[in-house]
């Protein structure tokens, strides 16, 4: 099942998405917006299944989905969480800025709690009022949660995973350093993320949804040209399960708690830094990676970050080459 909002007031219009996305049907009369269906989603679930399979067999009335009338899946959401458990991301980022990587990285979870107050819709622009902040985009893979009760281990989290989708999780990367170095964490560098059009319960992914990792080549284009293909299921160190127990260990996550996976990564075919796609590798999903290299590599980065007018496309393809969660479009505007 495929779930989209359409924009509508402060939280969206909730409709099913037929499984190809040129259509939807209203699904207001089962609940007006996904956060009412998430809310009560054992009693909702199923209505909304039916009408989705009543889509997909045209036997219902439908309306054309165009994703630039759709807002985030979740326009505001009661919680977005993100994680980072592609941690190669994390040991290159550090390894360029000679800071020490603790082991701990490797067995206990990152994460920072973002702004949820207010999403970007997948083909908003990206506000940007002063290029020298180092604007970057952040592919990264989303899962949404039904209530999560504190002290959840990982095998039960997996099971309360409602949704799966994609975000471009900007952030400004010049604004990091001075903000870390307080040790009170994000928040200036950490500014309105987007969301793909549609967000997808994980039955429907099939084998694109393995052991709570998503598994499929999360493609980049920065200005039209492939600068990502990195593989989601790969150099994945911690899966959702483990990221949701790990958040619920001290409190109850509600429903509608939206939990990213950070930037997705991958290493090189010999175990280093990855390649860009020009060169035959997969590529990256953000621009703090590539410059990260080419530090290592090189001494400085080459790479700039995003300025006004750049674009940036996000999406996954499944078997057919069609893409499962819509397309994150934006311009830097």
């Amino acid at each position: 099942m495929k779930l989209a909002s359409l924009k509508s007031g402060r939280d969206g219009h909730l409709v099913v998405v037929s499984d190809d996305l040129a259509w939807y049907a209203d699904a207001a009369h089962i609940a007006p917006t996904l956060q009412a269906a998430l809310d009560d989603w054992d009693r909702i679930a199923p209505s909304l299944e039916a009408l989705a399979t009543d889509l997909n067999h045209e036997v219902i009335p439908r309306e054309r989905f165009h994703e630039r009338e759709a807002a985030s899946p979740l326009p505001r959401a009661y919680q977005w969480a993100d994680g980072s458990a592609y941690v190669n991301h994390v040991a290159l980022v550090r390894k360029a800025r000679a800071a020490e990587m603790p082991d701990s990285f490797w067995h206990d979870p990152l994460v920072y709690q973002g702004g949820s107050d207010s999403f970007l819709a997948p083909r908003d622009p990206i506000p940007l009022a002063d290029e020298s902040w180092g604007c970057d985009m952040e592919a990264e893979v989303v899962v949404v949660t039904g209530d999560v009760p504190q002290g959840t281990k990982r095998d039960e989290a997996l099971s309360l995973i409602r949704l799966v989708g994609l975000t471009n999780d900007v952030s400004l990367r010049n604004l990091i350093p001075a903000e870390l170095a307080k040790g009170f964490g994000f928040f200036q560098s950490k500014p309105a993320s987007a969301f793909s059009p549609v967000f997808v319960t994980p039955d429907t992914l099939a084998d694109h949804w393995q052991d709570g990792k998503l598994h499929g080549a999360l493609k980049v284009d920065l200005n039209g040209k492939p600068f990502g293909r990195a593989n989601a299921g790969i150099d994945m160190t911690f899966d959702f399960g483990t990221l949701i127990a790990h958040i619920a260990k001290t409190r109850s996550l509600c429903a509608g708690t939206i939990v990213g996976s950070g930037t997705v990564s991958n290493r090189g075919s010999d175990g280093g830094p990855g390649k860009p796609i020009s060169e035959g590798g997969l590529g990256y999903s953000c621009i703090a990676e590539v410059r990260t290299v080419e530090t290592i590599l090189r001494g400085k980065p080459e790479t700039p970050f995003l300025t006004k007018g750049d674009t940036v496309r996000i999406w996954m393809d499944d078997t057919r080459h069609h893409p499962i969660f819509g397309t994150i479009d934006q311009t830097v505007g």
